[in-house]
């Protein structure tokens, strides 16, 4: 890797962060919003799947019409990350719980043409090291989605408004970055697709489906786990209500490292068997989770930070796997649907648990999402059969 190309990984890493940063914005400040506006405790789960069905919304959208291929990646990124910074502002000027939905459903719109985009110029500029690069890029996103957490502990005096803004600021910083340092591809990197509207059919290679379907198993666990650290960290033993946020920062951060360690381990181990590796991590966790978070936080402590690593490590190398077997000129559009479905996925796990909360002890919630880990499994296993090798790049 040379080092200009370095230079905008570097870029791009940042500004993912960055952008990312007002997704779970909301969650960090939730208890402030509650008691300032007498919403419900079920607002936690409302309030977060508002950003996924924006970001579904937003992302079938640019699909359709394949706006991630048929304009610059670049610009796109910028648009949107700084849309997204002011729509997660406008939180601000909200008071009610419709109010509140109605601003992360804009905010999860304009993320749609983020984290996806942002995969786009991955593949655009790192060839057969996107595995690699994808790797950074989503350690940058759960380092972007810890972040408000992050905020909060740091400044527990803070007012909730301070939180918001700074983020806002941060992902609007993120989008300009990239539209000032990340240049254009070359003729090769910027295929473009010949009609409107894509055909389903031109987006159903044997590896893309294998992809896809093992990153939805992914995404049914990933959110859900995420939106309810905080919930699970309350009621841990051993945890004051002043250490939820520090505590949740970590664990979702640990995401980042899980992702970097995978990224330089796809180099050795390809993107499949790192993805299978990942998720099978990931799943023992929600299998084993009723008795681990029964224990003390000697156990609870370490068996958090460690599904934290698992629970996103496999998520960037499904993107590395299906922009590998994608027609050109359609990996942007290619990965953008794969996201909109995922995100759907994320919507009807993160509803289930929301429902499941006042029902069950808080050591049974997260069981369920053991289903989509397995089910991720069945459907990677074709990767690594050796008669379809060929679908498992280098």
């Amino acid at each position: 890797m040379g080092k200009g190309t370095r230079r905008l990984l570097v870029v791009l890493v940042a500004a993912e962060f960055a952008g990312t940063s007002p997704w779970f914005a909301t969650n960090a400040v939730m208890e402030d919003l509650r008691r300032a506006w007498g919403l419900a405790p079920s607002a936690l789960g409302h309030a977060t799947s508002a950003v996924q069905v924006g970001f579904i919304v937003g992302t079938l959208l640019f699909a359709a019409l394949g706006l991630a291929d048929r304009f610059s990646s670049r610009r796109l990124f910028l648009c949107c990350g700084v849309a997204a910074g002011g729509a997660n502002l406008a939180l601000l000027a909200a008071g009610s719980l419709a109010q509140l939905v109605a601003v992360r459903f804009v905010t999860g719109i304009a993320l749609a043409g983020v984290y996806p985009v942002a995969l786009k110029i991955a593949d655009e500029r790192f060839g057969e090291d996107r595995g690699h690069a994808m790797g950074w890029l989503v350690a940058a996103l759960a380092l972007g989605t810890a972040l408000p957490h992050g905020l909060r502990a740091l400044g527990a005096d803070l007012p909730w408004e301070a939180v918001v803004a700074a983020v806002s600021a941060l992902a609007m910083a993120g989008g300009a970055a990239v539209g000032a340092f990340a240049g254009e591809p070359t003729a090769a990197g910027a295929a473009r697709p010949k009609r409107l509207f894509v055909r389903p059919a031109e987006l159903s290679a044997a590896g893309v489906r294998a992809a896809a379907f093992g990153y939805f198993g992914h995404m049914w666990e990933l959110y859900a786990f995420w939106a309810f650290v905080p919930v699970v960290v309350a009621q841990s033993a051993g945890t004051a209500a002043a250490d939820v946020p520090s505590r949740s920062f970590v664990v979702v951060a640990a995401g980042a490292l899980g992702c970097g360690v995978g990224a330089v381990a796809t180099r050795y181990l390809g993107s499949a068997r790192v993805a299978i590796w990942s998720l099978a991590a990931s799943g023992a966790c929600c299998v084993v989770s009723p008795i681990a978070l029964a224990r003390g936080p000697l156990v609870v402590a370490p068996f958090l930070l460690l599904w934290g690593a698992a629970v996103v490590a496999d998520s960037p190398q499904y993107s590395a796997l299906a922009a590998a077997h994608a027609p050109r000129e359609l990996v942007g559009t290619t990965l953008t649907l794969m996201n909109a479905v995922g995100f759907g996925v994320t919507i009807a796990s993160i509803e289930l648990l929301n429902e499941l909360a006042p029902l069950l002890p808080t050591r049974f919630l997260l069981l369920p999402l053991a289903l989509g880990p397995l089910a991720g499994l069945v459907a990677l296993r074709p990767l690594l059969r050796p008669k379809r090798r060929a679908l498992t790049p280098p």
